[in-house]
């Protein structure tokens, strides 16, 4: 037997006193020989994750682009006066480790909404398997393309963890399958899209986690000609199919006949073409109605299976088998390519969710990439959710979303409105430690004795040390102080004028504030002020990359400074009594902030006749170096604007609050179980709605730049408003997808 160590033996000891069973790990670290046939792995347990985090809205988009006021008169109870989808199923694109959010969607008050649509049909996931094509984005600078690097986050929760061995990824998936099963619906299907170097694990945890397998999908997704090789060429993906029970959705699928199966019908009567065919499944009843046609053939031998006469106009097409060879994979000429190396046709994600599940049906995908499954499941009329770890793969679903969203109100079909979420500052409240359902006071004293650590922790990630001796500033660097936000609250004006206050009176010149999130409006006001007083201050966000210590201590963090948006409004008053005035927006600057790598670096790395894309401090830089070693540098953002991918427009801001559901108390009496939840019963928490204090951003117009066209419009058309003061909220995306929002507040005069 392995020799344990005294804390493993003592809580061997405990369990046995206390009469409990012995956890997982210790069948590997007790016995050598495991005599059982069973899925088993180093590391293996049965435990899941059961964490619940409210999730925090942060846009709404269901007008894909309004040029003018809704008509009132028009909208059904569906809609409010704005034309803004008011009740009923909002689409959800939600943003962060999918751990966390198949837990709280499973556990928390989102799983009602989920049961009053009738439970999760159908899951389609292709979880990443070649994570570095799944996590290196092309993006397009003018003429030239620049390959943007996983986030610190990606590229450590898959690259560094998988690298491990099989045991890491089973342990991964394996969790969140099963928590995918306890969402889907009793009659619900799961597709897991996979190639050559995990199905083999994908089918055994399958079997163990779903045990209905239905069947397996080999769909042909090249015919790329490589040079000559030891083993026979890869071509196919596989799609493995399962059910929750035996009793599932399937709608047989039929594809057009092709000219060779056309070919068969070479026979020809008064009815038309048709050719014979094996017996299928046909009643007796209507077995007898073709007999008496004289459209059945018995043949001569007994033993063979009588035939039918089937004809060309009778037939619907031809049922597709599990090999798919008739779907092409994306190209970067496709119209629907968004830059993703392992983007899905749309073809294949439609023949499944029109195999599996029916219109107004939901369903999810948990790894959404680009966003095929949403973009699918929207023009075949179906509710969806999607999520993923990257921000640029959720910034690249917003716009796809909203590219369907416009033409399916070109064609005058039906969409439904989307949100996109994430979980935000209860994230983080999760890592640092703090409970967000505590008591003010009790949450108080919780956050003084987490502070210390989580200085330390901000601290660490941006190499700097900590100072004694002030109230706003926690750490130097470079012969700045720095001043940390609060981990689950925006840094405000009040924040910002307190530490001016005490900069001032211990002539502090330079400081740098580390935040989260800052205050909408805050920038670049504060800053001029600061300056008019001599003090030189530097916004920068905290990434949430700080909560994996491996990347701290690889130094891997960057805190990116605060972009600054600059907006014109452009106010007309109304002419006439019957029109209102209006308010356009136009976009007059966008400064940035943005370092991945330093072009000293890239110039000492350089191999002659090399060339590398650099970013350092808000500028693209192309480095080259020819024959001779001679450097050569060429900016690619030679405007404000290259910088820019999207840009939107709420008109209305602080119009709809951010209204969130937190668990009120337990109700032990009520004894049951969620529809479609399986045997296991539970109790049932009730939830009340809180306001956040926070608004919701109502995407009402925007431009955006997309692969086949790559201009953006400055200047939104005018927009229809009541006399008064409102604020108005504009958000611009870069092309790495950080979002940076300022607010402006207008007054509207009124008619004249």
């Amino acid at each position: 037997m392995p020799r344990l160590t005294e804390q493993e033996q003592q809580e061997i000891i405990r369990c046995l006193e206390a009469d409990k069973p012995l956890p997982e790990r210790y069948r590997f670290l007790l016995f050598d020989d495991k005599r059982e046939v069973e899925l088993v792995w180093n590391g293996k347990t049965n435990e899941v994750c059961n964490l619940v985090l409210p999730f925090q809205t942060i846009e709404q988009v269901d007008e894909p682009r309004a040029e003018q006021a809704a008509d009132t008169n028009a909208q059904m109870q569906l809609f409010d006066q704005r034309g803004r989808q008011q009740k009923g199923w909002t689409n959800k694109l939600i943003w962060g480790d999918n751990r966390i959010i198949l837990s709280s969607l499973k556990n928390g008050p989102m799983r009602e909404e989920i049961e009053r649509q009738g439970g999760l049909k159908l899951i389609y996931i292709d979880p990443p398997f070649d994570v570095g094509a799944d996590f290196s984005m092309d993006v397009e600078i003018g003429e030239e393309t620049f390959t943007k690097k996983p986030s610190i986050l990606e590229e450590i929760a898959y690259r560094d963890t998988w690298g491990k061995g099989a045991d890491s990824f089973i342990a991964m998936i394996y969790e969140r399958l099963i928590l995918m099963r306890d969402l889907l619906a009793e009659d619900g299907t799961i597709y897991v899209h996979c190639d050559w170097r995990v199905n083999h694990h994908l089918r055994e945890i399958l079997d163990e986690v779903f045990g209905h397998f239905l069947c397996q999908i080999v769909w042909k997704r090249s015919s790329i000609r490589k040079a000559a090789s030891h083993k026979f060429l890869s071509v196919d993906d596989l799609i493995l199919i399962y059910n929750r029970s035996t009793d599932y959705i399937f709608n047989t699928i039929y594809l057009p006949y092709s000219d060779d199966y056309k070919a068969r019908f070479n026979q020809e009567d008064e009815h038309g073409k048709y050719y014979w065919i094996d017996i299928g499944t046909y009643s007796e009843k209507r077995l007898e109605e073709l007999k008496a046609l004289g459209r059945v053939r018995f043949p001569d031998n007994p033993n063979a299976n009588p035939r039918i006469k089937h004809y060309l106009h009778e037939g619907k097409g031809v049922q597709p088998d599990n090999v798919w060879t008739d779907i092409v994979p994306i190209n970067s000429q496709a119209h629907e390519a968004t830059g993703y190396a392992t983007q899905k046709p749309e073809a294949l994600l439609e023949r499944i969710i029109k195999a599996s599940s029916n219109e107004g049906d939901l369903i999810a995908d948990f790894f959404c990439g680009s966003g095929t499954t949403a973009a699918v499941a929207e023009k075949l009329g179906r509710k969806w959710i999607c999520t993923d770890l990257g921000k640029f793969a959720i910034h690249t679903t917003r716009k796809r979303m909203i590219g369907v969203q416009r033409s399916l109100k070109e064609e005058g079909t039906n969409f439904r409105a989307f949100e996109i979420l994430n979980l935000g500052r209860y994230e983080r409240q999760h890592y640092v430690g703090l409970n967000p359902n505590l008591r003010e006071e009790e949450k108080r004293k919780q956050q003084e004795q987490k502070e210390a650590a989580f200085v330390d922790l901000i601290l660490s990630a941006y190499k700097g040390e900590r100072v004694e001796g002030f109230e706003c500033f926690q750490g130097v660097k470079a012969g700045r102080l720095v001043a940390i936000g609060p981990v689950n609250l925006p840094v405000t004006r009040l924040f910002v004028e307190e530490l001016i206050l005490e900069a001032r009176k211990k002539r502090i010149t330079r400081a740098d504030i580390l935040g989260f999130e800052f205050e909408m409006g805050l920038f670049p006001n504060v800053l001029d002020e600061a300056r008019s007083k001599g003090i030189d201050i530097s916004p920068k966000y905290i990434p949430a990359d700080v909560f994996d210590k491996r990347a701290v201590e690889r130094g891997q963090v960057t805190f990116h400074d605060v972009a600054a948006i600059e907006v014109k409004p452009l106010i007309t008053a109304a002419k006439k009594k019957t029109d209102m005035p209006t308010v356009a927006i136009e976009l007059t600057d966008f400064s940035v902030f943005y370092s991945q790598e330093s072009i000293r670096e890239a110039e000492e790395s350089l191999k002659n006749k090399g060339s590398k894309i650099v970013v350092e401090n808000g500028q693209i830089v192309k480095v080259t170096k020819d024959a001779k070693g001679i450097v050569k540098r060429d900016v690619l953002t030679r405007q404000w604007t290259d910088w820019i991918d999207y840009w939107a427009v709420d008109f209305n801001y602080e119009s709809k609050r951010e209204i969130i559901r937190v668990q009120k108390q337990l109700n032990t009496s009520a004894q049951g179980t969620l529809p479609g939840t399986g045997p296991a019963q539970q109790n049932l928490p009730e939830w009340e709605e809180q306001w956040t204090g926070e608004y919701i951003f109502e995407n009402e117009w925007q431009s955006f730049r997309t692969k086949k066209d790559r201009s953006l419009e400055l200047a939104s058309t005018p927009h229809e408003c009541t006399p008064g003061r409102r604020k108005i909220a504009i958000k611009v995306v870069d092309i790495f997808g950080n979002d940076t929002m300022a607010i402006i507040e207008v007054t509207i005069p009124s008619k004249n």
